[in-house]
């Protein structure tokens, strides 16, 4: 009984605490599945850290109307140093540089290395197993010097320190070196490597790389290349990618696309609204600023998961970067290439010309000018040329060459040149004399040599000043094939000159043309812009000047191309524009510019109309124009302008063009300073009618 008694209770006891061990196990797993989830998830993240990259979009590309490229995208690839997730310990940053060189040297890319400039020049001995270090002197004149110069402080050194004590400081600060009490100094890397690392070390921080601030070590690398080192698993060596603009036609078009650059301080706010980073590049001028919202895109962000080491343990695009949009413009490559070689050519005509008559003020100082074309019917720009002109592809090696040069082959005179318009204007003043019936058709005036009006105020027609002769009695067709001046003073009289502005804006004359891209809207000349600018009163000799386009009147070779066109559409102007449509990546139409015709137009009668095209075919069949255009295939009708500038430099030369004459497409309108001569603008103009007509 007693035994039976006894192996019960062992029995019990045995059970009980059988029980209370897995009751503890059971509550030992409730509290690591449930109560203790907190915090087994606050210590896994604790273990991993999160940063993000930028990943920049791709900027849309540019093209011609017909789809040639224009600008281009060119990938280049990089190795890049982050601070963020490099070794902590100076001796593992230094392995790790040394590896990246070590495998760009035995993969062949060690060309794409470039050491920096050092504040030092090493001397040894002739078994080269003593080091010296010296200060060169050229370094200081460097902006690295004198950031240099702010490090030293720190080192407890100071500008006068021997370049030794500067240079021991540096690499003890980078782990090359130590250097004991007594001078000696012990090396952890070869000689060679020991002086790599300082340059390289101390570039790293003047350029103050930082968590924010990478540093590139190896540039233009391979792509090959670039992977074999993100799959080393080197810490703190990332890749990078660079998408440069590649200009596929150098040389040429050159104004109209514009360049690309860093924010500027004047841009800055502008730009932080629209999200974009300090550090962005952007377009700073022609297309590329104008379509800067098509181009630029959205940026992506890849997020990089690291360790507690800093190794990097995971990586994904956290936002898919949205590619920029294309941007094709009206221009023809072709045709544009043609108008810049053409006007080049022209001006260089004119200077020898001038040069083998030997008449002072003749052009031989022609050096620049400009030239438009405008498709009549929707206002598109066929073709913008200045010159002298530049080259993108090489701007930043051409840069101080090209702001030290007097010609100003930076400014784009088509659209920012402002320039009397001389004898063209006299269309604009027939218009409204003839809309306003001051004359009509059959009006003659006895034209003298001398305009005798006004007592005090007496101007002279040009055909008085070159013979001494007068043009007689004659009407608005002869004025305008002989471009009399003395016509157009009794004209100018009687129309006022606020009925003379009124048509000229109405024309396109001293407003905006709609171009997208930056232009001058020119000037007007009268008791207006007299009173805006404090130049005195408007004087009634001053209306004579200007209505044959002297006086302060001022407008681009642009606007003189839609004014043109607005004549020959009888009086309807269209907005000149630059854009065609623009493209999304994968080739959607997102936007298609329409022809839109600009406010305030005016309605010519058909009668004036006829008029006045049937007098610009006289001028060149038989007029001043003749000697260009006389035998031409192709009718064609314009009007030149000769403005006086000073009397110290010959002439500005102007001439602006129509055709083919019964339908009219093409308006285009060339300007050479001092070019002596309006017609002799007219060869550059010809030369753009052959190629867009195909005439050989």
């Amino acid at each position: 009984m007693n035994k039976k008694r006894a192996f019960t209770i062992r029995y019990v006891s045995l059970a009980v605490f059988f029980i209370l061990v897995c009751l503890i196990y059971i509550a030992r797993l409730i509290n690591i599945q449930i109560a203790g989830q907190d915090y087994y998830t606050t210590i896994t993240g604790s273990t991993y850290s999160y940063r993000t990259e930028v990943i920049h979009a791709q900027r849309g590309e540019i093209f011609d109307r017909g789809g040639v490229p224009l600008v281009v995208n060119v990938y280049t690839y990089s190795l890049r140093l982050d601070a963020g997730s490099m070794p902590k310990l100076q001796a593992d940053k230094n392995d790790v540089i040394l590896t990246v060189l070590r495998e760009a040297k035995a993969a062949g890319e060690d060309a794409s290395f470039t050491l920096p400039d050092s504040p030092f020049t090493v001397r040894t001995n002739e078994s080269g197993d003593t080091v010296h270090y010296e200060y060169n002197p050229a370094y200081f004149e460097t902006n690295m010097g004198t950031k240099f110069y702010k490090l030293v402080t720190q080192l407890s050194c100071t500008e006068e320190s021997p370049a030794e004590d500067t240079a021991a400081a540096l690499l003890k600060r980078y782990g090359i070196a130590d250097t004991a009490k007594d001078g000696t100094r012990t090396y952890h890397y070869s000689a060679e490597d020991a002086q790599l690392l300082l340059a390289l070390r101390l570039h790293m921080e003047l350029s103050d790389f930082s968590t924010v601030v990478p540093y590139t070590i190896l540039s233009d690398v391979s792509l090959p290349f670039l992977s074999r080192i993100a799959e080393s698993g080197l810490r703190g060596v990332l890749p990078h990618t660079t998408a440069e603009r590649e200009y596929t036609h150098p040389g040429y078009a050159s104004h109209i696309l514009g360049r690309m650059g860093k924010i500027t301080k004047d841009t800055k706010d502008y730009y932080l609204a629209l999200g974009y980073p300090l550090d962005a590049t952007v377009g700073i001028s022609g297309a590329e600023q104008a379509f800067e919202t098509y181009l630029r895109g959205e940026d992506g962000t890849l997020t990089i998961v690291e360790d507690a080491y800093g190794n990097v343990v995971d990586q994904y695009v956290s936002r898919e970067p949205r590619a920029g949009s294309d941007v094709y413009l009206t221009i023809d490559i072709a045709m544009q290439m043609k108008a810049e070689e053409a006007l080049a050519a022209n001006i260089q005509l004119i200077v020898d010309n001038a040069i083998a008559s030997g008449k002072e003020l003749s052009g031989e100082d022609a050096d620049a000018g400009a030239l438009t074309a405008v498709d009549v019917d929707t206002g598109e720009i066929l073709a913008l040329a200045s010159a002298p002109t530049y080259n993108l592809a090489t701007y930043n090696e051409d840069r101080v060459a090209l702001n030290e040069d007097t010609r100003a082959p930076l400014f784009n005179r088509a659209l920012s040149g402002t320039y009397p318009p001389g004898s063209t204007f006299k269309i604009g003043v027939a218009a409204a004399a003839l809309t306003e019936g001051i004359i009509t058709p059959t009006t003659y005036i006895h034209a003298k040599g001398v305009y005798e009006y006004y007592s005090t105020y007496t101007p002279t027609c040009w055909i008085y000043n070159m013979y001494g002769g007068s043009h007689g009695s004659i009407n608005i067709t002869t004025a305008i094939q002989e471009s009399c001046n003395y016509f157009f003073y009794e004209v100018g009289r009687l129309l006022t000159i606020e009925t003379m502005n009124k048509y000229s804006k109405a024309l396109g004359l001293g407003v905006p043309t709609g171009i997208e891209l930056g232009e001058k809207t020119g000037v007007l000349a009268g008791p207006d812009y007299r009173n805006e600018h404090g130049l005195g009163a408007w004087n009634p000799g001053d209306t004579l000047a200007a209505a044959i386009g002297q006086a302060e009147n001022l407008f681009t070779p642009l606007q003189l191309s839609v004014y043109m066109s607005a004549i020959i559409n009888s009086g309807t102007r269209m907005q000149a524009h630059i854009l065609y449509k623009v493209e999304s990546f994968s080739g959607e139409v997102l936007y298609q510019v329409e022809p839109t015709v600009a406010d305030n137009t005016i309605q010519l009668s058909g009668e004036v109309h006829d008029l006045l095209l049937n007098a610009m075919r006289r001028v060149t069949e038989n007029g001043s124009a003749a000697r260009v255009f006389s035998s031409y295939p192709i009718e064609v009708g314009g009007k030149t302008g000769t403005a006086q500038v000073n009397e110290n430099e010959s002439n500005n030369a102007i001439f602006t063009a129509f055709a083919p004459f019964n339908d009219p497409q093409i308006v285009v309108s060339c300007i050479i300073e001092h070019g002596a001569n309006g017609t002799d603008a007219g060869y550059a103009v010809r030369d753009v009618f052959d190629h867009y007509f195909g005439i050989e």
